[in-house]
This record gives C-alpha cells, sequence and structure tokens, in this order.
C-alpha cells in the first residue's frame, strides 16, 4: 500500500476540501465540510486542519500545501497576489509559510490584475488553472472557471496575460431570492429544468449582451402576458447571464481561442449546454481533478527533496 506523501487543501470562503495525496498521486483519503475562511476564523485555523487530518489518521510530519481564502486577508496568513503578466510556474514559487506549525504549511498567493480600468484578484482558482494547462502549453487558451464568481483567464504560451471575473452565480442568487423575480421562480425547485428556453435565453443574451438587463425582466413579463412556468423563469434569468457572460469574456477573445471549461457537477452541465449551444469549440477539465494537480505540482516544487513528494 502506498505511503502518504502530503496533505493537498482547498480552503474557500465557505467550503473546505481536503485530500490525502499518496507517493503515486493517489488520493488516500478525502474530507470535504462548510468550515470555509468565515467559519475558519472563529474556531481557528489551525484547529480545523487538524481536526480534518486526524479524522484522516494522517502522520504528524507529512507537509500540507494549502489554496484559497486561507491565504486572504482576513484569512489564516495573507499570501498575496503575483502581478499578471506571469508564468503558470511563478504560482508555485510564491507559497508562504504558516508560522508556529508543528508540521510545515504553506499557503498557495492569488494572481492580480493591476490595472486601474480593470483591476481584479482571484484566489483559488490560480491553483485550478495550474493544474488544468500544462506549464509548457502553445498558442492562446482561454480558461473558463465558472462558479459564483466565474473566472475567465487568458493564457498564452504559458503566461497568464490577464484575467476577468463576472459575478453569474452571486447575481443569479441575489435575483432569484431578493429581486421582484424571486415570486417568478418561486416554484421552479418542483418542475423539470427547461432546457429549450435556457438555450433561447443564451442566444439571446450572447448576441445582445446590452440588453441583459431588459432580458431579465421579461421572466416577470413572460409569466404576466404568455403563461411562463417558474422553471422557465428560472432557466431564462440562468441562461441570460451566463450568456451575457460568455459574450463579455469571448470579446477580446484571439481568433481560434480554445476554451477550456474547467468544472463539475451542475455548472458543468450548464456551460456545456451554453457552449454546444453558441457552437464554441470546448474541451471540459474535472474541477476537483484541476485543483488537486496544481496543488501536487506546488508540492513537488516546494518540497523537492521530500522523497515521497517526487
Amino acid at each position: 500500500m502506498t505511503r502518504p506523501a502530503y496533505v493537498a487543501v482547498d480552503w474557500g470562503t465557505s467550503s473546505f476540501r481536503l485530500w490525502l495525496i499518496g507517493e503515486d498521486d493517489s488520493v488516500l483519503g478525502e474530507r470535504r465540510s462548510g468550515e470555509g475562511m468565515t467559519s475558519a476564523a472563529q474556531t481557528g485555523f489551525a484547529k480545523v486542519l487538524q481536526s480534518h487530518l486526524t479524522a484522516l489518521s494522517a502522520p504528524d510530519n507529512l507537509p500540507v500545501i494549502v489554496c484559497g481564502m486561507a491565504g486572504a486577508r482576513q484569512g489564516w496568513v495573507e499570501a498575496g497576489y503575483i502581478d499578471t503578466p506571469t508564468s503558470l510556474s511563478a504560482i508555485l514559487t510564491g507559497a508562504v509559510a504558516v508560522p508556529g506549525q508543528a508540521r510545515d504549511v504553506r499557503i498557495l498567493p492569488g494572481l492580480a490584475q493591476r490595472a486601474k480600468d480593470v483591476p481584479d484578484v482571484m484566489r483559488g482558482e490560480e491553483t485550478q488553472l495550474l493544474g488544468a494547462i500544462p506549464a509548457d502549453a502553445k498558442g492562446e487558451q482561454i480558461v473558463c472557471m465558472p462558479g459564483t464568481h466565474s473566472k475567465w483567464v487568458r493564457v498564452v504560451d504559458g503566461q497568464v496575460t490577464g484575467f476577468s471575473t463576472f459575478m453569474t452565480g452571486e447575481l443569479f442568487d441575489v435575483i432569484t431570492k431578493h429581486s421582484i423575480l424571486s415570486h417568478a421562480v418561486a416554484a421552479a425547485a418542483d418542475m423539470p429544468a427547461d432546457s429549450a428556453i435556457f438555450e433561447a435565453a443564451i442566444k439571446a443574451a450572447f448576441e445582445r449582451p446590452a440588453l441583459a438587463t431588459n432580458l431579465l425582466f421579461t421572466a416577470r413579463a413572460g409569466q404576466l402576458l404568455h403563461g411562463l412556468t417558474a422553471a422557465g423563469a428560472q432557466a431564462l434569468i440562468s441562461g441570460t447571464l451566463i450568456g451575457a457572460e460568455i459574450a463579455g469574456a469571448l470579446s477580446s477573445a484571439g481568433q481560434g481561442a480554445t476554451i477550456t471549461l474547467v468544472a463539475s457537477g451542475r455548472l458543468q452541465a450548464l456551460y456545456e449546454d451554453a457552449f454546444r449551444t453558441l457552437s464554441l469549440t470546448y474541451t471540459t477539465v474535472d474541477a476537483d481533478a484541476a485543483v488537486r494537480r496544481g496543488l501536487s505540482a506546488a508540492a513537488k516544487a516546494i518540497w523537492p527533496n521530500n522523497e515521497r513528494t517526487r
């Protein structure tokens, strides 16, 4: 049986994922919880981490590599940002050690785009990016990482040249829970999804993104005037937001750029449907696999003399 080599952690704002990784890069154990940065800041980051390590009987001498919001200003230890443009490999060298720990714990930095007209930051997604795109990749790659705050990243010959954040997931949550459109989707959970309306909304918003807020209101008007169902209204809102996101993200993409979708579960299905609807060429990389590969690359770069990570 392979021995444990290191521990990999993806620590988000509201989620915690930990993997015990073996010498052969296999996953020997896994832990998931809602103990993200917000919760861990109250409980104590070291305490949360140790509770999960204990549950997996992780050896005391195993190093731990962490990405995500544990490295934010409000997190465990601030890991800062690496400025773009930058090489993917630069992410590997910017890890910050957590002081006062019995084991070696390192937190990876985020990426920052400091242009005054389009400032942007990411934390956690840079590690998915590292695991999704080979450092020696040639040509232009457009990477889509959907979520509460979707990230679209442009990589050229292994260099991150820029990126954009779209608040698609958060806007969907706010609109469907706290706006007048919340009434339109009230019973949507009890109905099957309406893929036809979703795809039509994708096309409409992609072709006319400037009308996005007008297209959103048709969810209410369509219900009042044409009997649009709650599931249809939900699909229309989702499709409009995602279609406008894709239009904005691709507005500056070069001709022939390939899209790499880094996603899993429901978001993977939604964005794959959207790309097919718009006849866009893409490849999909599982989000969990990508972040593990990124954390693995970091572990091997940080601890090159650890025989277990070689």
